[in-house]
Protein backbone atom coordinates (compact mmCIF):
# COMPACT_ATOMS: atom_id res chain seq x y z
CA UNK A 1 0.00 0.00 0.00
CA UNK A 2 1.29 3.32 -0.76
CA UNK A 3 1.06 6.35 1.61
CA UNK A 4 2.44 9.78 1.56
CA UNK A 5 4.90 11.46 3.69
CA UNK A 6 3.96 14.87 4.03
CA UNK A 7 5.71 17.89 5.76
CA UNK A 8 4.00 18.44 9.36
CA UNK A 9 1.47 21.11 9.39
CA UNK A 10 3.11 24.54 10.87
CA UNK A 11 1.81 27.01 12.86
CA UNK A 12 0.99 30.41 11.08
CA UNK A 13 4.03 31.95 12.63
CA UNK A 14 5.89 29.44 10.63
CA UNK A 15 5.46 29.34 6.68
CA UNK A 16 8.05 26.97 5.65
CA UNK A 17 10.49 24.76 6.75
CA UNK A 18 13.74 22.98 5.46
CA UNK A 19 15.03 19.23 4.08
CA UNK A 20 17.47 18.99 7.21
CA UNK A 21 18.38 15.10 6.82
CA UNK A 22 17.36 12.27 5.43
CA UNK A 23 18.13 8.94 7.37
CA UNK A 24 16.67 6.55 5.01
CA UNK A 25 16.64 6.27 1.11
CA UNK A 26 14.30 4.72 -1.76
CA UNK A 27 14.73 1.06 -0.98
CA UNK A 28 15.98 0.90 2.48
CA UNK A 29 13.92 -1.19 5.27
CA UNK A 30 12.31 0.97 7.74
CA UNK A 31 10.50 -0.04 11.06
CA UNK A 32 7.36 1.82 11.93
CA UNK A 33 8.44 5.26 13.73
CA UNK A 34 11.36 4.95 12.80
CA UNK A 35 13.00 8.44 12.34
CA UNK A 36 13.31 8.86 8.14
CA UNK A 37 13.55 12.68 8.05
CA UNK A 38 14.45 15.56 9.83
CA UNK A 39 12.46 18.79 8.49
CA UNK A 40 14.10 22.27 10.07
CA UNK A 41 11.84 25.59 10.93
CA UNK A 42 13.21 28.62 11.74
CA UNK A 43 12.57 27.76 15.27
CA UNK A 44 12.73 23.83 15.72
CA UNK A 45 13.72 20.17 13.91
CA UNK A 46 11.28 18.74 13.12
CA UNK A 47 11.31 14.37 13.40
CA UNK A 48 8.98 12.17 10.65
CA UNK A 49 9.13 8.87 11.63
CA UNK A 50 7.91 6.36 9.54
CA UNK A 51 3.78 5.72 9.47
CA UNK A 52 4.53 1.54 9.39
CA UNK A 53 6.98 -1.22 8.50
CA UNK A 54 7.83 -0.81 4.88
CA UNK A 55 10.46 0.75 2.95
CA UNK A 56 10.77 4.42 1.11
CA UNK A 57 9.31 4.53 -2.62
CA UNK A 58 10.29 7.77 -4.08
CA UNK A 59 11.71 11.10 -2.80
CA UNK A 60 10.52 14.62 -4.08
CA UNK A 61 12.05 16.70 -1.47
CA UNK A 62 16.37 16.38 -1.21
CA UNK A 63 18.24 17.85 1.38
CA UNK A 64 18.25 21.17 1.59
CA UNK A 65 15.02 21.96 -0.57
CA UNK A 66 12.14 24.32 1.44
CA UNK A 67 8.70 22.44 1.77
CA UNK A 68 5.69 23.96 2.72
CA UNK A 69 3.31 22.78 5.50
CA UNK A 70 1.79 19.54 4.79
CA UNK A 71 3.63 19.34 1.10
CA UNK A 72 4.09 16.09 0.01
CA UNK A 73 7.63 15.22 0.21
CA UNK A 74 8.03 11.24 -0.58
CA UNK A 75 6.34 8.36 -0.98
CA UNK A 76 6.10 5.28 1.21
CA UNK A 77 5.22 1.63 0.31
CA UNK A 78 3.80 -0.30 3.33
CA UNK A 79 5.05 -3.88 3.88
CA UNK A 80 7.82 -5.64 2.72
CA UNK A 81 11.01 -3.30 2.35
CA UNK A 82 11.86 -3.09 -1.43
CA UNK A 83 15.95 -3.39 -0.37
CA UNK A 84 18.05 -4.20 2.83
CA UNK A 85 20.95 -1.46 3.28
CA UNK A 86 23.22 -4.76 3.31
CA UNK A 87 21.45 -5.91 0.24
CA UNK A 88 21.86 -2.65 -1.37
CA UNK A 89 25.71 -2.37 -0.52
CA UNK A 90 26.68 -5.49 -1.74
CA UNK A 91 24.58 -4.51 -5.19
CA UNK A 92 27.13 -1.46 -4.79
CA UNK A 93 30.01 -2.68 -3.82
CA UNK A 94 32.94 -3.84 -6.43
CA UNK A 95 33.37 -7.71 -6.71
CA UNK A 96 37.03 -7.38 -4.97
CA UNK A 97 35.17 -6.22 -1.54
CA UNK A 98 32.43 -8.50 -1.70
CA UNK A 99 34.99 -11.39 -1.45
CA UNK A 100 36.18 -9.58 1.83
CA UNK A 101 33.41 -9.50 4.30
CA UNK A 102 35.43 -7.58 6.41
CA UNK A 103 34.86 -4.25 3.69
CA UNK A 104 31.02 -4.83 3.09
CA UNK A 105 30.90 -4.56 6.87
CA UNK A 106 32.32 -1.31 7.05
CA UNK A 107 30.54 0.35 3.99
CA UNK A 108 27.23 -1.04 5.53
CA UNK A 109 28.12 0.38 9.18
CA UNK A 110 28.88 3.64 7.55
CA UNK A 111 25.53 3.73 5.43
CA UNK A 112 23.76 2.70 8.59
CA UNK A 113 25.54 5.22 10.67
CA UNK A 114 25.96 8.39 8.38
CA UNK A 115 23.47 10.32 7.41
CA UNK A 116 22.87 11.07 3.14
CA UNK A 117 24.52 14.83 4.04
CA UNK A 118 26.98 13.12 6.29
CA UNK A 119 27.85 10.10 3.81
CA UNK A 120 28.71 12.24 1.07
CA UNK A 121 31.14 14.83 3.14
CA UNK A 122 32.75 11.82 4.56
CA UNK A 123 33.54 10.63 0.90
CA UNK A 124 34.21 14.11 -0.39
CA UNK A 125 36.83 14.66 2.00
CA UNK A 126 38.64 11.36 2.33
CA UNK A 127 37.36 10.70 6.04
CA UNK A 128 37.23 7.68 7.98
CA UNK A 129 33.84 7.62 9.70
CA UNK A 130 35.45 5.28 12.28
CA UNK A 131 37.16 8.26 13.67
CA UNK A 132 34.00 10.68 13.63
CA UNK A 133 32.03 10.67 16.60
CA UNK A 134 27.99 10.41 15.92
CA UNK A 135 25.74 12.85 18.06
CA UNK A 136 22.52 11.76 16.03
CA UNK A 137 19.94 9.52 17.23
CA UNK A 138 21.83 5.87 18.28
CA UNK A 139 24.91 7.21 17.69
CA UNK A 140 24.09 8.17 13.98
CA UNK A 141 26.80 10.60 11.96
CA UNK A 142 24.90 14.02 11.12
CA UNK A 143 26.17 16.34 8.83
CA UNK A 144 26.96 19.16 11.65
CA UNK A 145 29.70 15.92 13.46
CA UNK A 146 31.27 15.83 9.76
CA UNK A 147 31.71 19.81 9.33
CA UNK A 148 33.53 19.63 13.19
CA UNK A 149 35.72 17.01 12.27
CA UNK A 150 36.56 18.96 8.82
CA UNK A 151 37.51 21.97 10.98
CA UNK A 152 39.49 19.87 13.24
CA UNK A 153 41.00 18.83 10.50
CA UNK A 154 42.14 21.98 8.72
CA UNK A 155 43.18 23.16 12.12
CA UNK A 156 45.82 20.58 12.75
CA UNK A 157 46.90 21.09 8.81
CA UNK A 158 47.04 24.54 9.26
CA UNK A 159 49.88 24.56 12.47
CA UNK A 160 51.63 21.67 10.41
CA UNK A 161 52.17 24.11 7.28
CA UNK A 162 52.39 27.28 9.62
CA UNK A 163 55.86 29.05 8.33
CA UNK A 164 56.93 32.12 9.47
CA UNK A 165 57.92 33.98 6.06
CA UNK A 166 61.67 35.03 5.66
CA UNK A 167 62.52 38.25 6.38
CA UNK A 168 62.19 40.97 3.32
CA UNK A 169 59.07 39.22 2.03
CA UNK A 170 55.96 40.73 3.91
CA UNK A 171 54.29 41.23 0.36
CA UNK A 172 54.13 37.53 0.91
CA UNK A 173 49.92 37.07 0.61
CA UNK A 174 48.56 36.03 4.07
CA UNK A 175 46.20 33.59 2.84
CA UNK A 176 48.05 31.26 0.44
CA UNK A 177 47.79 28.12 1.45
CA UNK A 178 45.43 28.90 4.23
CA UNK A 179 42.48 26.28 4.48
CA UNK A 180 38.75 28.19 4.62
CA UNK A 181 35.75 26.39 4.86
CA UNK A 182 32.24 28.00 3.25
CA UNK A 183 29.55 26.51 4.96
CA UNK A 184 25.55 27.87 4.07
CA UNK A 185 24.08 28.77 7.32
CA UNK A 186 21.07 26.41 8.84
CA UNK A 187 17.56 27.83 8.58
CA UNK A 188 17.77 28.73 12.35
CA UNK A 189 21.19 30.87 12.19
CA UNK A 190 19.67 32.61 9.47
CA UNK A 191 16.55 33.17 10.87
CA UNK A 192 18.28 34.45 13.97
CA UNK A 193 20.85 36.70 12.15
CA UNK A 194 16.99 38.10 10.50
CA UNK A 195 15.19 38.69 13.63
CA UNK A 196 18.29 40.33 15.16
CA UNK A 197 19.06 42.76 12.42
CA UNK A 198 15.43 43.04 12.27
CA UNK A 199 14.78 44.01 16.03
CA UNK A 200 17.73 46.83 15.75
CA UNK A 201 16.29 48.32 12.66
CA UNK A 202 12.49 48.50 13.84
CA UNK A 203 12.89 49.58 17.35
CA UNK A 204 13.85 52.74 19.50
CA UNK A 205 16.50 50.21 21.12
CA UNK A 206 18.14 51.51 24.47
CA UNK A 207 20.30 50.12 26.85
CA UNK A 208 20.50 51.02 30.56
CA UNK A 209 23.61 49.09 32.98
CA UNK A 210 23.30 48.70 36.76
CA UNK A 211 25.34 46.29 38.98
CA UNK A 212 23.70 44.11 41.78
CA UNK A 213 25.60 42.57 44.77
CA UNK A 214 25.22 38.92 44.15
CA UNK A 215 26.68 38.32 48.15
CA UNK A 216 23.42 37.86 49.60
CA UNK A 217 22.04 35.41 46.94
CA UNK A 218 25.49 33.55 47.10
CA UNK A 219 25.33 33.26 50.79
CA UNK A 220 21.52 31.96 50.84
CA UNK A 221 22.66 29.59 48.19
CA UNK A 222 25.56 27.98 49.69
CA UNK A 223 23.34 27.65 53.27
CA UNK A 224 20.44 26.07 51.87
CA UNK A 225 21.46 24.33 48.91
CA UNK A 226 21.99 20.52 50.20
CA UNK A 227 18.76 21.03 51.94
CA UNK A 228 16.91 22.23 48.90
CA UNK A 229 18.44 19.03 46.66
CA UNK A 230 17.15 16.66 49.46
CA UNK A 231 13.40 18.54 49.44
CA UNK A 232 12.92 18.42 45.74
CA UNK A 233 14.43 15.09 44.71
CA UNK A 234 17.87 16.37 43.63
CA UNK A 235 17.00 19.67 42.13
CA UNK A 236 19.95 22.24 42.36
CA UNK A 237 19.22 25.64 43.35
CA UNK A 238 20.84 27.83 41.11
CA UNK A 239 21.01 31.73 40.54
CA UNK A 240 18.44 31.85 37.58
CA UNK A 241 15.51 30.91 39.39
CA UNK A 242 16.26 34.04 41.57
CA UNK A 243 16.12 35.98 38.86
CA UNK A 244 12.95 34.87 36.79
CA UNK A 245 11.34 35.45 40.75
CA UNK A 246 12.86 38.84 40.56
CA UNK A 247 12.07 39.51 37.02
CA UNK A 248 8.08 38.45 37.47
CA UNK A 249 7.72 41.03 40.68
CA UNK A 250 8.97 44.00 38.70
CA UNK A 251 6.99 42.98 36.09
CA UNK A 252 4.09 43.22 38.17
CA UNK A 253 5.26 46.74 39.17
CA UNK A 254 5.82 48.15 35.80
CA UNK A 255 3.34 46.96 32.99
CA UNK A 256 5.27 48.61 30.08
CA UNK A 257 8.46 46.72 30.51
CA UNK A 258 5.97 43.57 29.91
CA UNK A 259 3.79 44.40 26.91
CA UNK A 260 4.35 44.67 23.67
CA UNK A 261 3.90 46.52 20.63
CA UNK A 262 1.24 45.08 17.65
CA UNK A 263 1.29 47.93 14.97
CA UNK A 264 -0.21 50.84 16.08
CA UNK A 265 -1.50 49.13 19.95
CA UNK A 266 0.02 48.42 22.61
CA UNK A 267 -0.67 44.60 24.72
CA UNK A 268 -0.52 44.83 27.90
CA UNK A 269 -0.16 41.21 29.38
CA UNK A 270 -1.26 40.62 32.47
CA UNK A 271 0.92 37.27 32.96
CA UNK A 272 4.50 36.74 32.60
CA UNK A 273 6.03 34.02 30.29
CA UNK A 274 9.59 34.51 30.62
CA UNK A 275 11.32 33.37 27.73
CA UNK A 276 15.16 31.60 29.32
CA UNK A 277 18.27 32.06 26.36
CA UNK A 278 19.47 28.90 25.84
CA UNK A 279 22.87 28.44 23.60
CA UNK A 280 23.00 25.13 21.68
CA UNK A 281 25.32 24.14 19.22
CA UNK A 282 22.64 25.25 16.31
CA UNK A 283 22.33 28.46 17.89
CA UNK A 284 20.42 30.49 20.94
CA UNK A 285 17.01 29.38 21.35
CA UNK A 286 14.20 30.71 24.20
CA UNK A 287 11.79 28.36 25.66
CA UNK A 288 9.44 30.04 27.81
CA UNK A 289 8.11 29.13 31.16
CA UNK A 290 4.50 29.93 30.86
CA UNK A 291 2.83 31.65 34.31
CA UNK A 292 6.43 31.93 35.66
CA UNK A 293 4.72 34.40 38.61
CA UNK A 294 3.30 31.37 40.26
CA UNK A 295 5.97 29.12 40.16
CA UNK A 296 8.10 27.97 42.95
CA UNK A 297 12.47 28.16 42.62
CA UNK A 298 12.16 24.03 42.09
CA UNK A 299 9.90 24.68 39.61
CA UNK A 300 11.88 27.26 37.76
CA UNK A 301 14.88 25.27 38.04
CA UNK A 302 13.42 21.80 36.94
CA UNK A 303 11.38 23.50 34.05
CA UNK A 304 14.84 25.31 32.90
CA UNK A 305 16.61 22.11 33.34
CA UNK A 306 14.31 20.18 31.43
CA UNK A 307 14.31 23.10 28.81
CA UNK A 308 18.04 22.95 28.35
CA UNK A 309 18.61 19.32 27.86
CA UNK A 310 15.60 18.98 25.00
CA UNK A 311 17.43 22.64 23.76
CA UNK A 312 20.99 20.25 23.56
CA UNK A 313 19.28 17.14 21.88
CA UNK A 314 17.14 19.96 18.99
CA UNK A 315 13.73 18.09 20.59
CA UNK A 316 12.24 21.32 21.82
CA UNK A 317 9.15 21.77 20.04
CA UNK A 318 7.37 24.79 18.85
CA UNK A 319 4.94 25.37 21.27
CA UNK A 320 8.00 25.46 24.28
CA UNK A 321 9.50 28.54 22.03
CA UNK A 322 6.16 30.38 20.95
CA UNK A 323 5.21 33.59 22.94
CA UNK A 324 7.06 35.11 25.95
CA UNK A 325 6.61 38.55 27.25
CA UNK A 326 9.93 39.33 28.70
CA UNK A 327 13.35 37.44 28.66
CA UNK A 328 16.42 36.87 30.76
CA UNK A 329 19.95 35.93 28.98
CA UNK A 330 22.76 34.85 30.84
CA UNK A 331 26.18 35.99 29.04
CA UNK A 332 27.73 35.32 32.42
CA UNK A 333 27.96 31.07 31.76
CA UNK A 334 30.40 32.19 29.17
CA UNK A 335 32.22 34.64 31.11
CA UNK A 336 30.90 38.17 29.77
CA UNK A 337 31.29 40.89 32.03
CA UNK A 338 29.20 42.99 30.04
CA UNK A 339 27.16 43.17 26.66
CA UNK A 340 24.07 45.06 25.21
CA UNK A 341 21.70 42.32 24.92
CA UNK A 342 19.00 42.56 21.88
CA UNK A 343 15.17 42.87 22.27
CA UNK A 344 13.65 39.52 21.51
CA UNK A 345 10.87 41.27 18.82
CA UNK A 346 7.50 41.74 19.69
CA UNK A 347 8.65 41.90 23.61
CA UNK A 348 9.87 44.87 24.57
CA UNK A 349 12.65 44.87 26.68
CA UNK A 350 15.26 42.03 27.87
CA UNK A 351 17.43 41.31 30.99
CA UNK A 352 21.11 40.85 30.12
CA UNK A 353 23.21 38.99 33.18
CA UNK A 354 26.45 39.21 33.29
CA UNK A 355 29.91 37.34 35.04
CA UNK A 356 29.91 37.43 39.03
CA UNK A 357 32.96 38.82 39.70
CA UNK A 358 35.12 39.90 43.17
CA UNK A 359 35.08 43.29 43.06
CA UNK A 360 36.16 46.49 45.93
CA UNK A 361 33.19 47.88 46.63
CA UNK A 362 31.54 50.74 49.53
CA UNK A 363 29.48 48.71 52.30
CA UNK A 364 28.49 51.34 55.13
CA UNK A 365 31.78 53.42 54.67
CA UNK A 366 33.63 50.10 54.53
CA UNK A 367 35.73 49.22 51.59
CA UNK A 368 34.96 45.23 51.25
CA UNK A 369 34.85 42.60 48.61
CA UNK A 370 32.03 41.40 47.51
CA UNK A 371 30.34 39.50 44.28
CA UNK A 372 29.07 41.92 41.78
CA UNK A 373 27.10 41.49 38.56
CA UNK A 374 26.39 43.63 35.92
CA UNK A 375 23.15 44.29 34.67
CA UNK A 376 21.66 45.14 31.51
CA UNK A 377 18.29 46.08 30.59
CA UNK A 378 17.62 47.00 26.89
CA UNK A 379 14.36 48.04 25.66
CA UNK A 380 12.39 49.71 23.12
CA UNK A 381 12.36 53.64 24.00
CA UNK A 382 9.40 53.55 21.78
CA UNK A 383 7.29 52.09 24.98
CA UNK A 384 9.20 52.59 27.94
CA UNK A 385 10.83 55.62 29.41
CA UNK A 386 14.04 55.71 30.96
CA UNK A 387 12.84 56.40 34.22
CA UNK A 388 10.85 53.23 34.20
CA UNK A 389 14.62 51.22 32.88
CA UNK A 390 16.02 52.92 35.60
CA UNK A 391 13.00 52.10 38.26
CA UNK A 392 12.82 48.14 37.13
CA UNK A 393 16.35 47.82 37.55
CA UNK A 394 16.58 48.75 40.50
CA UNK A 395 13.71 46.64 42.05
CA UNK A 396 15.55 43.92 40.46
CA UNK A 397 18.32 45.05 42.30
CA UNK A 398 16.59 45.14 45.72
CA UNK A 399 14.96 41.61 45.64
CA UNK A 400 17.98 40.31 44.74
CA UNK A 401 20.15 42.03 47.37
CA UNK A 402 17.43 41.12 49.73
CA UNK A 403 15.82 38.04 48.91
CA UNK A 404 13.37 37.98 51.73
CA UNK A 405 11.44 40.62 49.77
CA UNK A 406 10.98 37.86 46.99
CA UNK A 407 9.22 35.31 49.19
CA UNK A 408 6.83 38.34 50.76
CA UNK A 409 6.81 40.10 47.41
CA UNK A 410 7.67 43.36 48.78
Amino acid sequence: MSIEIKAPSFPESISEGTVATWYKQPGDAVSRDELIVDIETDKVVLEIVAPANGSISNVFKTEGDTVLSGEVIAEFSAGAAIDSVEHKTKATTPASQQSNPSAVTRVATMASFASPAAHKLIKENHLDSAMITGSGKAGRITKEDVLTAIAKQSEVEAKKSAVVPPAGQAGVSLNAGRPEQRVAMTRLRSTIAKRLLEAQQNAAMLTTYSEVNMQPIIELRNSYKVDFAAQHDGVKLGFMSFFVKAATEALKRFPAVNASIDGQDIVYHGYQDIGVAVSTDRGLVVPVLRNAQGMSLANIEIAISHYAEKARAGKLAIEDMTGGTFTLSNGGVFGSLLSTPILNPPQTAILGMHKIQERPVAVEGKVVIQAMMYLALSYDHRMIDGREAVQFLDTIKDLLEDPTRILLQI
